[in-house]
């Protein structure tokens, strides 16, 4: 009796190990790299340039919900930047409509973003975040189209466009 009881514990302790990094939701990368942003600021000073909508996705990874951010139907020539620092992030060349509800890329602007693994929800994806503030952007999949085959699923919110003059 005692070797089973012994063995049922074990395997819970494994079991809640392994699923606590699911549950915690962020990886280590980022919260080492929160660090090493150009552009550092404390939440009240987040919260006094932001809407309450744009810090909860930017500084807390929420996620707006699909189909209510106006720049998903924006195709004008422009640019889409960082709703936090205004760094160039994706251009309208590489929008398409993915039918997702979400603002789509198939690239970022050279140089624009960084990336990290999120296990939220009980899955692993590719965060994205922008390379100067670190402010979540969204996630990319490998489901788009060419000629990169990537999908960068981004919240509305966390963007502004920027028409192309001319």
């Amino acid at each position: 009796m005692k070797k089973r009881y012994f063995l049922q514990a074990g395997a819970a302790i494994v079991g809640t190990v392994w699923l606590s990094r699911y549950l915690t939701g962020r990886s280590p990368v980022m919260a080492i790299a929160k660090n090493q942003f150009e552009i550092t600021k404390t939440d009240e000073e987040w919260r006094k340039i932001l809407t309450p909508e744009q810090f909860s996705v930017l500084r807390k990874h929420g996620t707006e919900s699909a189909g209510t951010s106006p720049l998903d139907h924006q195709y004008a020539k422009g640019t889409y930047v960082c709703a936090a620092c205004s760094l160039p992030l994706f251009t309208s060349e590489t929008k398409f409509n993915s039918g997702t509800g979400w603002p789509s890329f198939y690239a970022p602007i050279d140089n624009a973003i960084g990336i990290s693994v999120d296990n939220s929800f009980l899955m692993t994806r590719v965060e994205v975040h922008c390379r100067r503030c670190g402010g979540h952007l969204g996630h990319v999949f490998d489901d788009g189209p060419a000629p990169t085959g990537k999908r960068y699923c981004m919240n509305g919110v966390a963007m502004k466009f920027i028409a192309s003059r001319g």
